[in-house]
């Protein structure tokens, strides 16, 4: 396979943003924030590793003409799941849109795929490196990961958040600072607080605090930062790039025209283009974003640039809210999937006579016991207590480790010989490919 950097790569079907970007890899060495631009922070918390404790090895599947499978550069795609070789033991894997990273028991990062933009983290100027897992060089310990399109982004155990990569608009990449330039190597973004939980859409990404306070920065078009009017979400206009890339709080809109109120929050969720908050007491779900197949479960398909109210998801708990490029998946508290958004391809897998849109979160009766939810661009998936998969929606990439590339539109088992001996511990849906966390059947000690 060519390097990286020498033709242009294909995004994944059906995106909201530019198809088919063209960039060349940018090289330097890695950014730092000066003392006066970060606050000093009292650190007391500890930062738990995405709520995971169990170790494992990585598997993936699906097309990797950009080394995002990690398996060489003579494996352009697979339909089951292969092994992906790095040397410590996983306990979390996170699939962008054309990169992979993964987080090992000692709290350090690995990446591989495509790096034009940075999104690896790493130099990979010898050709085929970016085909296999190399270590990021973080100086910190590793609690959390995320991965849009063209950035990865990193919680530290003391709660220090990380990135590196850029953020896409519909006009191109335009950087991860206000300084306008994608960053090869891991900056250290600010925050002026402790920050609990990092969750990443396609390129926007949410900050939980662990005072319950919410901060955006990214990509704001179609409203996912919650924050910024419709007239400033193009690279800021008249109030610059700052706006956007600079991480800012997310407020509640104030009754009858009364400004906007603070809110506390317990808990988020970025989907492709949108973002879902649960207020503290668990009991409410607000969202804004993306909404034009329903996918947020609001009236109307216009976009929501301040959180909104989602009244048929307020009232249920919720473990996971999964957003994939139009769709959404979500997790009760009592292992029940339910599905809404667009229908098209199977990824709500409510059958084919369920290809159109499904306005309010609908439950896929065939499934039980999960433990676990995943969405792709148009896939979805799940994982049982048990250790099992189930995969559903478009086939074309070979995302759903089955036996050909059909449209799936009810929830099937996944297979494959690597996955004979093994429990799925988790899946995470990229743009083409998919990627496995899973662990040996006779070693089920957490770590």
């Amino acid at each position: 396979m060519a390097p990286s950097n020498s033709k242009t790569r294909k995004r994944a079907a059906d995106s909201t943003t530019n198809d088919v970007v063209k960039a060349k890899s940018k090289r330097g060495r890695p950014s730092k924030t000066s003392e006066a631009a970060t606050p000093k922070i009292k650190r007391k918390l500890e930062v738990k590793p995405s709520c995971r404790t169990v170790e494992g090895v990585v598997l993936t599947l699906g097309q990797g003409d950009t080394g995002q499978l990690g398996l060489g550069e003579d494996i352009m795609e697979r339909k089951k799941p292969g092994l992906v070789a790095i040397e410590d033991k996983v306990i979390d894997v996170c699939a962008g849109g054309m990169h992979t990273v993964a987080l090992t028991v000692k709290g350090e990062v690995w990446s591989w795929g495509c790096n034009d933009e940075g999104a690896l983290g790493r130099d990979t100027s010898e050709i085929g490196t970016e085909t296999v897992p190399g270590k990021v060089e973080l100086s910190d310990k590793i609690a959390q990961l995320g991965a849009g399109d063209s950035h990865t982004i990193a919680l530290t155990t003391d709660g220090r958040v990380w990135c590196w990569g850029t953020f896409r608009d519909n006009n191109g990449q335009f950087g991860l600072t206000s300084d306008g330039k994608a960053q090869p190597r891991p900056v250290e973004i600010p925050l002026p607080a402790p920050v609990l939980k990092i969750s990443s859409g396609v390129s926007h990404v949410a900050c939980l605090t662990e005072e319950g306070d919410l901060y955006t920065f990214g990509c704001g078009e179609q409203g996912q930062l919650g924050r910024i009017a419709e007239c400033f979400t193009v690279r800021g206009g008249r109030k610059g790039l700052g706006l956007l890339v600079d991480p800012a709080l997310v407020r509640m809109r104030g009754k009858r025209g009364s400004g906007k109120s603070h809110m506390k929050f317990a808990n988020v969720f970025c989907g492709n283009h949108n973002t879902f908050v649960i207020s503290d007491d668990h009991e409410d779900v607000y969202a804004f974003g993306l909404n034009n197949y329903y996918q947020m479960g609001l009236d109307g398909e216009a976009a929501r640039y301040v959180p909104e109210h989602v009244e048929s998801m307020s009232g249920k708990k919720w473990n996971y809210i999964e957003g994939g490029q139009h769709h959404t998946v979500a997790l009760s508290q009592d292992g029940e999937v339910y599905v809404l958004g667009r229908g098209e391809y199977g990824r709500l897998g409510l059958g084919e006579d369920m290809d159109k849109e499904v306005t309010k979160p609908t439950q896929l009766t065939a499934l039980r016991d999960i433990c676990g939810v995943a969405t792709g661009s148009s896939v979805s998936f799940a994982v049982t207590k048990n250790g099992e998969a189930y995969s559903w929606g478009m086939g074309t990439n070979l995302q759903l480790g089955l036996s050909d590339d059909d449209d799936v539109w009810e929830p099937t088992k996944m297979s494959g010989k690597q996955l004979e001996s093994r429990d799925v511990v988790l899946v995470s849906g990229g743009g083409q490919h998919t990627v496995i966390l899973a662990r040996d059947k006779d070693n089920n000690t957490a770590a």
